[in-house]
């Protein structure tokens, strides 16, 4: 993992690549909360499709980045033992 970790900080020091990576900054933080509040269920992806009525590549993708619906959220969610919960935040 610090391969990684140290590649993105060489790769925010790239302007550029700093402003896309900082325009993404909710989509992580919705993948962090994803997999940590799958960690504290001590649940498998597989254990997470089965609760959701879904495939394990359906929760792979939802957990690598691909945009779920508010739908499939809160299913997520169920099946960990959370709720989803959505606030606006004023901007500035």
């Amino acid at each position: 993992m610090r391969s990684v970790e140290a590649w993105k900080r060489r790769q925010m020091k790239n302007p550029a690549f700093k402003k896309e990576y900082d325009a993404l900054e909710e989509e992580f933080a919705l993948i962090n909360e994803l997999l940590k509040a799958r960690a504290r269920a001590k649940l498998t992806q597989t254990d997470v499709a089965r609760r959701m009525g879904t495939s394990q590549s359906a929760v792979a993708r939802m957990e690598g980045g691909h945009p779920p619906s508010l739908s499939s959220l809160k299913k997520y969610a169920k099946a960990v033992g959370h709720k989803v919960e959505i606030k606006l935040s004023k901007v500035g």
